[in-house]
């Protein structure tokens, strides 16, 4: 589908509607819906994916816009001290990854032109990365679409680690926390280096055990001293 006047203004108002929610707090309305930005973001860009716009780059903006919420977020959360505030922001993106999962699988039912250059995994077609059924991929685009998902997943673990800062966490409690985020570094490893995926997931799994290490405690340490 070509891009004619009524789909430029469609989209243009797309966006504008996702950086409403984006700069919701400018308006003091003392309301938390600021958190639906996350999943806002997924209108302009299932849009543009319906007008067969290139499915990596659909999903490089996709990533840019949820990066935008995420530092929104972060900042706001170190600045008013609200762990509360933490839960939400993990709680509203896993809701919008889980929503484009769905729109993954019915979208590309519905339309077979948006399965041009996605790879089917199961019912869910998701941007073929390294062309194994889709055409030539742009380079350019496809390194900012590592580095940009790379920097997703650093955030999304960054409110976590900001949350567990010096609280008293047991030791077996890392293995449930590492294994949160096992599918997003197995996620990392295969868009960065498919052919060491499990090892590439190994090491960034001890990095998180050792980063939690260093800025979690027992609740040992008191005893230890007064003996």
């Amino acid at each position: 589908m070509a891009f004619d006047i009524s789909t430029i203004i469609v989209t243009i108002t797309l966006f504008v509607i996702f950086g409403v929610f984006l700069i919701f707090d400018i308006f003091e309305r003392n309301e938390r819906y600021g958190y639906l930005a996350y999943i806002v973001a997924l209108l302009p860009i299932n849009f543009l994916w319906f007008l067969q716009f290139d499915v990596l780059g659909v999903y490089l903006i996709l990533f840019i816009l949820w990066n935008l919420c995420l530092l929104r977020d972060l900042f706001g959360v170190s600045r008013k001290n609200d762990p509360k505030g933490i839960n939400d922001i993990v709680l509203y993106l896993v809701l919008a990854v889980i929503i484009q999962a769905i729109l993954a699988a019915i979208l590309p039912a519905s339309n077979p032109d948006m399965k041009i250059n996605t790879i089917p995994y199961w019912v869910f077609y998701f941007p073929d990365i390294y062309e194994t059924v889709g055409i030539w991929v742009n380079p350019v685009i496809l390194l900012g679409f590592r580095i940009l998902a790379t920097l997703l997943v650093g955030l999304v673990i960054m409110p976590l680690l900001i949350d567990l800062r010096d609280e008293e966490v047991p030791l077996p409690v890392f293995i449930f926390i590492i294994g949160l985020f096992i599918l997003p570094f197995m996620y990392l490893s295969y868009i960065w280096l498919p052919e060491a995926m499990g090892v590439l997931t190994f090491l960034m799994s001890v990095i998180l055990f050792i980063v939690l290490l260093m800025i979690t405690r027992s609740g040992k340490e008191v005893q230890k001293k007064k003996k």
